[in-house]
């Protein structure tokens, strides 16, 4: 059960008969395909798919009164189904066939876009950004899908999905017949490793897909590196993309590359810090603001572009953009004017708080690795990092989480980020552990800040008008997720309420 309010889906859709999905179902008309009951409508194939704590066909009875025209599910579920009116197609695996249910039913839509696909466990998200930027700057309509959620342009599309960063594959085929419906002809899409274990992206065919690097995380999901790494890779196999873009800074960015060379099946550009890869960055000149004047060294030539995004590791994210681009065989020089004002929200994201305040930005970081590469892109000055863990997630990098802010801050004040089920007070402490062990080498100041609200306000009070404070973790999130409920939390908006409280001004 994802969501409590239906996905975006297009206006106009023509029904399919379901005997033609499965030549022993009956032959019902199909205009639509839900996993959640809550989100059913009338004409929908619903589809019940086994849960980590329940079974989805036990909402058959519920699907039906909104509208359903039958039931797609397993033996287990059929039974549970059992008692609902509605026709049971039964299937060994109602998830692997999800996606080509749902791509027939919407008329195919991935077929009529150029899809650009990026993976990795960190710059997803920014390169999207940037692909998007450059797409629409030669002249397309540009969909972009991911953590921050869906957007047709400058448009952010309001729906009702949860935080994942690459939808169900029924709710993802009908997002895309949206966009085709609205004018997009090009989609930048982030795929989660998650999404391919779990069939999302099956029956898409993407003209580029990239890799950025692979880090420690997710493993509460996939149990260990080798099967993340494995699940990342199969973005580049079976012929889901045409062509590949691959960052080879990292062991498994080189493995991938070799991979996917030995198989002669797809055309391979790779990126990476040097001139081993066949896009590099030649040259850098950080400007006063924090953005860059790059010299892109391509195997054509070299190309200028300006880079507004804070961080060196966004040089990184900015080649991958770039070389996909290039691969899809757009004008490099017209894609790479759009850099300069990219912007992500939540990722490196400055928060301008006025004359004499310090400097702020918010970020995504939640892995050790990005926690460093966050604190490395501040510009200058003394850096106090605010930061946490999530709760219910993989535990073992939580201490190393630590180890990243004490190396790279001179504060750290360790707080809440999504507790979830479990006590903020013992994932503090796992974090706080790290930190402590690694200030003994490096000397920073490391705090317990308690809640989040409260740990923002002591950076606050603690930075002059010369320091930065990295708030990191939940980068553009706008709720924060207890025990219980989700209560509203937006670390920009948070910040400058708290700003406006230590300096004595009223709320805005």
């Amino acid at each position: 059960m994802s969501s409590t309010s239906a996905p975006l889906r297009p206006s106009r859709n023509r029904p399919v008969q379901l005997s033609g999905l499965f030549p022993s179902a009956p032959d019902l008309s199909v205009s639509g395909v839900s996993i959640d009951s809550r989100s059913v409508l009338p004409g929908d194939l619903y589809v019940g798919l086994p849960g980590a704590q329940t079974h989805g066909a036990r909402f058959a009875a519920t699907a039906a009164e909104a509208g359903a025209v039958a039931l797609l599910t397993d033996a287990a579920g059929a039974e549970w189904a059992a008692g609902s009116a509605l026709p049971v197609v039964v299937v060994a695996d109602p998830r692997a066939e999800l996606a080509r249910v749902a791509a027939e039913v919407y008329g195919r839509p991935g077929d009529r876009l150029a899809l650009f696909g990026v993976t990795g466990t960190t710059g997803k998200t920014s390169t999207s950004f940037l692909l998007a930027a450059g797409l629409a700057a030669a002249g397309h309509q540009v969909g972009t899908i991911g953590t921050i959620g869906f957007r047709l342009g400058e448009q952010q599309l309001a729906s009702g999905r949860t935080t994942v960063t690459t939808p169900e594959s029924s709710d993802l085929q009908a997002l895309l017949a949206y966009l085709v419906e609205r004018g997009a002809d090009a989609v930048a899409m982030e795929v989660s490793s998650h999404a391919l274990a779990l069939h999302r992206v099956d029956q898409l065919r993407f003209g580029v897909a990239g890799f950025t690097n692979l880090g420690r995380d997710h493993l509460d999901f996939h149990l260990d590196q080798e099967s993340y790494f494995q699940a990342k890779a199969e973005l580049f196999r079976n012929g889901r993309a045409a062509a590949a873009v691959v960052c080879i800074d990292d062991e498994y960015g080189r493995r991938l590359a070799d991979e996917i060379r030995a198989g002669g099946q797809m055309p391979l550009l790779t990126t990476g810090a040097d001139d081993r890869a066949d896009y590099y960055v030649a040259s850098s000149e950080l400007q006063p603001d924090g953005s860059r004047l790059v010299r892109l060294a391509t195997p054509t030539g070299q190309v200028g572009f300006r880079l507004g995004l804070l961080g060196e590791f966004n040089l990184r994210n900015a080649t991958t953009a770039a070389a996909m681009l290039d691969v899809a065989g757009l004008d490099l020089s017209v894609a790479l004017s759009a850099f300069g004002e990219a912007a992500v929200p939540g990722r490196m994201q400055r928060v301008d708080l006025g004359p004499g305040a310090p400097g702020v930005i918010v970020d995504f970081a939640h892995t050790p690795e990005s926690v460093t590469a966050a604190l490395n892109g501040i510009p200058q000055g003394r850096r106090i990092a605010v930061l946490g863990c999530g709760g219910d997630r993989d535990q073992a990098k939580r201490g190393p989480m630590g180890v990243a802010a004490a190396t790279g801050a001179q504060v750290v004040i360790v707080t809440d980020d999504n507790p979830r089920s479990e006590d903020p007070a013992a994932i503090r402490a796992a974090v706080l552990a790290g930190a402590r062990a690694a200030a003994a080498e490096s000397g920073a100041e490391v705090i317990d800040g308690g809640d989040r609200t409260h740990a923002i306000r002591t950076a606050l009070r603690l930075a002059g008008s010369d320091d930065w404070i990295a708030i990191l973790g939940k980068g553009h999130e706008s709720g924060q997720q207890l025990a219980h409920e989700t209560i509203a939390f937006d670390d920009v908006a948070v910040v400058g309420r708290e700003w406006r409280a230590v300096m004595g001004e009223p709320d805005a």
